[in-house]
């Protein structure tokens, strides 16, 4: 057990070791009276590499207990997994708990599941029990929706009389989950939960414009915490290429080893597209992009494409460009953390940045009827 002691140590609250923050004792006791057969429980915490398996406990009489060290509070995921059920263990279908795990004495109690428990002991856990509880009711009408969705048909889903309701509900339901996102953070400013609602509510691909006011709201305990100073980290090179920023230039190859740099665009609109030829979004999104690119190109206008794939793809990206009739030039350096997307702060594709002739960016992520507006706007007729 030492072993995994000084794992546990190692896993949860990684951040913080490295701030020579002294790990601290917990224990955390379950009572699951229905759980009669021979069972684990694993303790999963949440890193930057990913989550992690830390430890574990044999479920015994319905009842486990474990013991470990914690640097500091973590967020964590408790999972109940019977003897030769381990597999559920990696697919999702295990009976779990989301938790914060934290010094002290933890307890979890429930009539049946570890799903339904009651978590004591935990103020951290009781902050984001209260903040998932009214989320929970909004998600399973999301769950319902995206159901309804994908039972239609594709002829069905084109209709405008099922878009325009399904469209109404589905902003209903993202500002209802805002909202209560925000009202969490606004009543507990100084709360580590608070964080997460933070980034929740700026979204998967953040933009400095909408991340950074929301990261403001955070108390200044929340702020100085090595997690809360990682994410201003990011907010920091964010703003680095927000709207209103000059944007950086960079130079990379294109598949036949011409070099390519930003620079070159200097004097015209351009529109640095980031994407993959394995992302689907994107694949989906070029026709448009191709009939955007042929309407407005005697313009002033023009595409660079910046692939984010990887040098064992490059008959893959080559083929995408062909397939997809990508007229304009495409660059990559074919590199693991393509150093252009790393510039650009680009953690996910597609994403893109339209630069205009001076070298400003002046929009950032537009696609579809939103980037056809944006350059009839700015590109007069000729």
């Amino acid at each position: 057990m030492q072993k995994k002691l000084i794992l546990t140590a190692a896993l949860c609250g990684i951040f913080w070791l490295a701030q020579a923050q002294a790990p601290t004792p917990f224990v955390m006791r379950g009572t699951l009276p229905t759980v009669q057969g021979p069972a684990k429980v694993f303790l999963i915490c949440e890193t930057f590499a990913g989550n992690a398996i830390a430890d574990s406990a044999a479920v015994k009489k319905g009842e486990f207990v474990l013991r470990g060290t914690v640097a500091a509070p973590t967020k964590s995921r408790l999972v109940l997994v019977p003897r030769g059920q381990q597999r559920r263990l990696y697919t999702g279908q295990a009976d779990n708990i989301v938790f914060y795990l934290e010094k002290g004495n933890t307890v979890f109690t429930s009539p049946d599941s570890l799903a339904h428990a009651e978590v004591s002991g935990s103020v951290l856990s009781t902050e984001y029990r209260e903040l998932t509880r009214p989320l929970d009711v909004v998600r399973r009408q999301q769950d319902s929706l995206y159901t309804a969705y994908r039972l239609a048909t594709p002829e069905t889903r084109a209709t405008a009389a099922f878009s325009r309701p399904y469209n109404a509900r589905y902003a209903a339901l993202q500002k209802q989950s805002a909202s209560i996102l925000t009202g969490f953070v606004q009543a507990h400013p100084n709360s580590l939960i608070s964080l997460g609602a933070v980034k929740e509510l700026a979204g998967p691909i953040p933009t400095y414009a909408t991340a950074a006011p929301l990261f403001a709201m955070l108390g200044p305990e929340v702020q100085r915490l090595p997690e809360a100073s990682l994410y201003a980290l990011a907010l920091s090179r964010l703003q680095r290429v927000a709207v209103g920023a000059q944007a950086p230039n960079f130079e990379q190859p294109t598949a036949d080893g011409k070099r390519v740099t930003l620079a070159d665009y200097r004097g015209k609109y351009v529109l640095v597209d980031f994407w993959a030829s394995w992302c689907g979004p994107c694949r989906r999104e070029n026709p448009n992009a191709v009939k955007l690119y042929h309407q407005f190109k005697a313009r002033n206008f023009d595409i660079l494409g910046v692939s984010i794939d990887v040098e064992q793809y490059r008959a893959q990206w080559q083929k995408a460009i062909a397939d997809d009739r990508l007229a304009w030039t495409q660059v990559s350096d074919l590199r693991r953390g393509n150093a252009a997307a790393v510039l650009y702060s680009v953690s996910a594709v597609p994403q893109n940045f339209l630069i205009d002739p001076s070298g400003t960016i002046v929009a950032t992520n537009l696609h579809g009827e939103e980037l056809r507006a944006t350059l009839a706007r700015l590109l007069p007729q000729p």
